[in-house]
């Protein structure tokens, strides 16, 4: 006789009569967000077969109909989407299943204690940004930053809101912000940098020795200090003690989470940065979204923050867009040639339209999915982006900007992924390496919390809200390519392989 099969625990998506069937459930999530804008594209969601064939296509078409129809309230397509995912998911402890919203006051099984932790290094007067081999800082930065725009890597703004920052080296004394970073230990996340710029910071990861060592030695290296959860207290100065004691499993001890986090007598900022693979992102990413609406809900000063996939569909500027066509027409014979031997697969125009929203704004559809991600993690930054518009349009600060394509472990350990990244220069993609990527974005995030301008502040206008996600995107050139970069992942993949196999 066999044991049954555990209880799932923590944060699950919702059961089925086939089980807990994730595909039925992104359907319905995303039938639900285009319910709002367009029932006739609702209806081809909710019936899709195959659905990791074509749930790309399909997020694309959702992305069209949300600028060509918003209706009278413009986040109403995150506002249904995060209702329907709020509603369909539940949280398991033992044998009782709960909603999200009870899970934030369920009784805590462990009550979490914190130890605060001091940085030894020397305070950062100074932007620097990392890359291939040198830091860049002043002149140097600044003629990098306009390389990369001319090259069409970053778009303009970005390249503006990096140098706001170089010029306003105040910026760089966080120490009057206490910074709430979920995921602390995400090879893309900003702590190391908020820790070099003074920043008080509570972090938030899995209570894995080998994660805490890592945030530990930026604690250390910092002039900031660290405010850590523990399960129980031991010496501050035994880091390999801490590294032990330290942490708590977002998916699965939210209580307890929520309850330590409630003793935070103000925020000022909360990040996200939770990263999981296949269905665990999409469930680590939700205890997130629970747990930072619950804390801007509690502190309504606090700005939302978190980071952008690159492979996602995003409003494209017009300028990006011409600058894409017009490498299109410069390329020649050997790209239409090459789009008619594969029966137009490849080599596809990347813009075929301008998308025009009923304000008369035009934004071309940037589509830079990547269908070896899988619908699960379309859905898990899908729910980013639904959070940072809705929390926006009720009045919360956000920073929200598009990240470069970076060879972090997560995307290096795929293979197919790998070797795409690898060939991706001959396309004129530039792919960051992590401490590039995560500086830039840090320096942004700095913008977004300094520049009384910035576009994530609610009292800034703009135009439709998908505009939001337009402006400082350091997209690494994707949206500037000519060709849909779906048909040409297959070849870079090629161009790209023996690079993978001889570092492999």
């Amino acid at each position: 006789m066999t044991d049954a099969t555990p209880t799932p625990q923590g944060v699950q998506f919702p059961a089925t009569s086939g089980g807990r069937r994730t595909s039925e459930t992104g359907r319905r999530v995303f039938a639900a967000a285009a319910s709002a804008v367009d029932r006739d594209l609702a209806g081809r969601i909710r019936d899709a077969d195959a659905w990791h064939e074509r749930y790309a296509d399909l997020l694309c078409e959702l992305t069209r109909a949300e600028l060509q129809r918003p209706g009278d309230d413009p986040e109403a397509a995150p506002r249904a989407g995060l209702d329907a995912v709020h509603a369909s998911f539940t949280f398991h402890r033992g044998d009782t299943e709960r909603s999200l919203a009870d899970a934030l006051t369920m009784p805590a099984e462990l009550e979490l204690q914190t130890t605060t932790v001091r940085g030894r290094g020397q305070p950062a007067r100074e932007l620097e940004i990392p890359y291939a081999g040198r830091l860049l800082r002043g002149d140097d930065l600044r003629h990098q930053l306009r390389a990369w725009v001319t090259a069409g890597t970053i778009e303009p703004s970005a390249a503006a809101s990096v140098e706001l920052v170089a010029a306003n080296p105040d910026w760089l004394d966080l120490s009057d912000l206490r910074v709430v970073v979920l995921g602390a230990a995400s090879e893309m996340g900003p702590l190391g940098h908020l820790l070099r710029w003074g920043a008080t910071v509570v972090p938030v990861d899995l209570p894995r020795p080998r994660l805490w060592e890592r945030i530990l030695g930026a604690v250390r290296e910092g002039t900031g200090e660290a405010q850590l959860p523990v399960r129980h207290r031991v010496d501050p100065d035994d880091h390999a003690a801490l590294a032990v004691v330290a942490g708590a499993d977002l998916a699965t001890e939210v209580p307890e989470l929520a309850a330590w986090l409630s003793g935070q007598e103000h925020l000022d900022v909360v990040g996200t940065y939770v990263y999981a693979d296949g269905a665990d992102n999409v469930r680590v990413s939700l205890a997130a979204d629970v747990l930072a609406t619950e804390l801007t809900r509690r502190h309504p000063d606090t700005t939302l923050a978190g980071l952008l996939t690159p492979t996602d569909v995003y409003a494209a500027p017009v300028p990006a867009v011409e600058a894409a066509v017009g490498r299109l027409t410069s390329g020649g014979l050997a790209s239409r040639t090459a789009n008619r031997v594969s029966r137009g697969r490849g080599f596809r125009p990347q813009y075929e339209d301008l998308v025009r929203t009923p304000d008369g704004e035009e934004f071309g559809l940037a589509d830079g999915q990547v269908p070896q991600q899988g619908p699960n993690y379309a859905l898990a930054k899908r729910l980013a982006r639904w959070r940072f518009r809705v929390a926006r349009a009720d009045g919360i600060a956000v920073s929200a900007n598009v990240a470069p394509a970076t060879s972090t472990r997560s995307v290096t350990s795929n293979r197919l992924l790998a070797a795409a990244y690898a060939g991706a220069h001959h396309f004129g993609v530039e792919v960051f390496a992590p401490e590039t990527s995560t500086a830039l974005m840090a320096a942004m995030l700095v913008r977004d919390l300094r520049d009384p301008l910035a576009p994530g502040r609610p009292e800034v206008t703009l135009g439709h809200p998908l505009g939001l996600f337009a402006d400082a995107a350091a997209h690494g050139g994707l949206w500037r390519l000519p060709w849909a970069p779906r048909s040409v992942l297959p070849l870079a993949a090629v161009l790209g392989l023996p690079r993978t196999l001889r570092t492999g």
